[in-house]
């Protein structure tokens, strides 16, 4: 999926000014910590994500959006513009015991990354879709949910999705999953589909979109709007 940049400083400019205004309110709430989704291509990730946003009032960064403002050293640094000194002190001492204990390798991609995803932790109340975000995120700011199907349910909803057949859906699950572990395992030298990087994970084969949204929001205290 292509997100025009327009669109995306659109975004980033909507997000400061939300930030911002809530900064100086006082009797602002203490941030919900971020809900992380990874997912299975074809899983019914990206809607359960959505229904969560959507039922517990929390913004949304979907996978797209997060790797186009992590391209941008203008996002980066507008973005770290809305903490105050202490949260960019804080972020910056995670980002780099990260680096250290994760033996990683931050290229110029990474470090905005860090950057993003870290200022979305500091203020909370998000959902993010996938680009690692739960190994980025330390565990007093996220909630790690995996979301899974087998592979013929997945291939079976790319083909409605998209109005393909099920070879050229089979191909498109295939070669997103392949890019996603390999994305997980170059940056964060980890296994994306391994269980213990999660806090939750559901298999949606039986499980609908409002019952995963339940049981994320049980798990959580997220109250309904």
């Amino acid at each position: 999926m292509k997100t025009p940049a327009v669109s995306i400083d659109k975004i980033v400019d909507e997000q400061v000014r939300k930030w911002q205004f809530f900064k100086k309110e006082k009797k602002q709430a203490k941030p919900i910590p971020i809900i992380t989704i990874s997912r299975e291509p074809g899983s019914g990730g990206r809607q359960v994500a959505e229904d969560v946003a959507s039922r517990y009032g929390l913004d949304l960064f979907h996978q797209e959006v997060i790797h186009e403002m992590a391209k941008s050293a203008k996002v980066s640094k507008s973005l770290l513009q809305t903490l105050d000194e202490k949260g960019v002190n804080v972020l910056e001492d995670s980002i780099s015991s990260l680096i250290l204990d994760k033996y990683l390798w931050p290229d110029q991609y990474l470090k905005h990354l860090l950057k993003v995803i870290g200022t979305i932790g500091k203020h909370g109340n998000s959902v993010i879709v996938g680009r690692g975000a739960n190994f980025i995120l330390p565990p007093e700011e996220r909630f790690r949910v995996r979301i899974i199907a087998p592979l013929e349910v997945r291939i079976q909803h790319v083909m409605e999705d998209f109005k393909v057949s099920k070879e050229d859906a089979k191909r498109r699950v295939i070669k997103t999953e392949s890019e996603r572990r390999a994305f997980i395992r170059k940056y964060f030298n980890a296994d994306i589909a391994d269980p213990v990087n999660y806090d939750l994970v559901i298999n949606m084969e039986t499980v609908t979109i409002k019952t995963a949204t339940d049981i994320i929001g049980a798990l959580t205290g997220l109250p309904s709007r």
